[in-house]
């Protein structure tokens, strides 16, 4: 496991460098078919590879990622081995997740397949459709998004993500600012309006993010824009929110505000996840593991879209570690091959209902 995990991490996949996709789908082809005695399929979507090894009508989904955050080249070294930590672009999210998975498989038999995308990190935009299509069928949906210390994951934020341009006049800023309309002043207006939308009792987070205005420091600004993200437990507190950032109205009724974006991922509620969390518990304690314990957490994931198919899901059931798009990134591969052994007991126990 270990050394396909490395040979994966060192084969760098950025989602936006579409060959790097292509070339680390076929790496894992190659896994699975040395490891598993049998090749995936891998299927085109929207112009992108997808993993699929499994029954083409599975019941079962275990669902996988294997595009990273990391530019070619950002995060050195590639693959370092300290003690029980594995280090390396990708490790933690998620390719640890997609080798427990990929072992889990063995022996399989039945109606379950390992599916895994190549757009995840940049919000599934090619994928989400495929998603929600093949978990509208499946009668469970195991996701290998790393865990949180161990713990699986039976709730996420919904999220949602806007752009607001406010256009101004330029003018002189010495000479006759008078005669422009400034779209800085304007949207720091809209900055504040904004913030105030957060809801903390929905745990509904509103936050104003990049912000650029101008052109030169000696002009009126015509232009500013603004870039938000949202993220909610609560899919009516993200409509609301929608709502009012949709029916913003300028302070200065000269500028003129142009509003773009919308929802990215509904919520992970704990009606779609707490049935199959309540059996993984059940299914580590008759393998004689410690109880596995379950979070929610603000991130989303492509269970998201699994959960809004209605699919009961159950999410982190990855790797132990910790940094996810972050310096410090780390696998405790110690634990790769108790997860892996209690991927393949669920997988089990669903398929045999």
């Amino acid at each position: 496991m270990l050394a396909d995990l490395e040979a994966l991490v060192k084969l760098e996949s950025p989602t936006e460098d579409l060959q790097a996709c292509r070339d680390v789908i076929a790496l894992a082809n190659d896994i699975a078919a040395r490891v598993l005695g049998k090749s995936a399929e891998i299927r085109e979507v929207n112009g992108r590879p997808v993993f699929w090894w499994g029954s083409s009508t599975p019941d079962v989904i275990v669902l996988a990622h294997l595009d990273t955050v990391w530019p070619k080249g950002s995060f050195q070294p590639l693959w370092q081995v300290d003690g029980t930590a594995a280090r390396g672009p990708g490790v933690f999210d998620m390719k640890a997740g997609f080798i427990q998975a990929l072992y889990a498989m063995k022996g399989i038999t039945g109606n379950a397949a390992l599916i895994a995308t190549t757009d995840e990190e940049t919000g599934s935009a090619t994928s989400k459709e495929f998603i929600k299509e093949i978990s509208a069928k499946a009668k469970a949906v195991l996701v290998l998004e790393a865990t949180l210390n161990g713990k699986v994951k039976t709730g996420r934020k919904g999220t949602a993500m806007y752009q607001v341009k406010i256009h101004g006049k330029a003018s002189h800023a010495g000479l006759e600012p008078e005669k422009g309309i400034n779209a800085t002043t304007e949207i720091a207006h809209a900055v504040l309006a904004i913030a105030a939308m957060e809801n903390p009792e929905h745990g509904t987070t509103v936050v104003p993010t990049t912000l650029r205005a101008g052109n030169t420091t000696n002009t009126v600004p015509d232009l500013a824009v603004l870039d938000i993200d949202i993220r909610s437990y609560s899919m009516a507190d993200l409509q609301r929110v929608d709502a009012a950032i949709k029916a913003l109205k300028p302070v200065n009724a000269a500028t003129r505000y142009e509003v773009t974006g919308g929802f990215n991922r509904p919520p992970l509620e704990t009606s779609a996840t707490m049935a199959l969390y309540e059996r993984a518990e059940k299914v580590a304690q008759s393998l004689g593991m410690p109880p596995l314990g379950h979070v929610s957490v603000g991130g989303a994931s492509d269970g998201n879209f699994a959960a809004a198919a209605g699919a009961q899901v159950l999410d982190g059931l990855g790797a132990v570690g910790d940094g996810a798009h972050a310096a410090h990134e780390w696998v405790d591969i110690s634990t790769l091959e108790d997860r892996s052994k209690l991927l393949h007991a669920l997988i089990k126990d669903l398929l045999n209902d």
